[in-house]
């Protein structure tokens, strides 16, 4: 099955995204517990989830461990690997790794997706930027994935040494977002 075809203009609607995950779980061997194994996949749809606290992001830098990019600086991120939209994959990946809950959210947007080819891994990533906007400030309780976190400024990224790419996806998703209600 091939999706290198697929323009990502038509991956920003709900139900293309649901069919595209659906397909995969078709095709792509699954963990014991149902969700999808990616690991030999050369397609790989994953969500990128940025926690904003008013002008601040939270960043955090990938433990030696991670499969991907370790030790590089990193938002919330994770494969779509259950049937699930972005928005609803990142609260369940901010939990996750940083301890944060949906009642410390305040709202979740999505910007639209894009692909980035890794060649040294040999995967396409496709990737759907989301931001979510917290009421308050919480407590980060950083699970096994990451070592440490900052808040920070946008305008402060290009400071780290961060995984490709992520400049792009926090542009996006908070040029994209700026206007839109949220939809938790």
């Amino acid at each position: 099955m091939c999706f290198h075809a697929m323009p990502t203009k038509n991956l920003n609607n709900s139900e293309r995204i649901l069919s595209l995950v659906r397909r995969l779980k078709k095709t792509l061997p699954k963990f014991h517990d149902g969700r999808i194994d990616y690991t030999k996949a050369t397609l790989v749809p994953v969500v990128t989830c940025f926690i904003r606290f008013k002008d601040r992001i939270l960043l955090m830098k990938r433990s030696s461990k991670a499969r991907y990019y370790p030790k590089q600086w990193n938002t919330v991120a994770g494969h779509l690997d259950e049937i699930k939209l972005p928005e609803n994959k990142a609260l369940d990946e901010v939990k996750e790794e940083t301890g944060i809950t949906r009642g410390d959210i305040a709202s979740v947007s999505r910007a639209k997706p894009f692909y980035l080819n890794d060649k040294k891994l040999k995967r396409r990533w496709l990737i759907f930027p989301v931001v979510a906007e917290l009421k308050r400030k919480p407590k980060v309780r950083l699970n096994w994935e990451h070592t440490q976190f900052r808040w920070i400024r946008p305008n402060e990224l290009g400071r780290f040494h961060h995984v490709e790419k992520l400049d792009e996806s926090m542009k996006r998703v908070l040029e994209e977002t700026k206007n839109l209600p949220g939809r938790y």
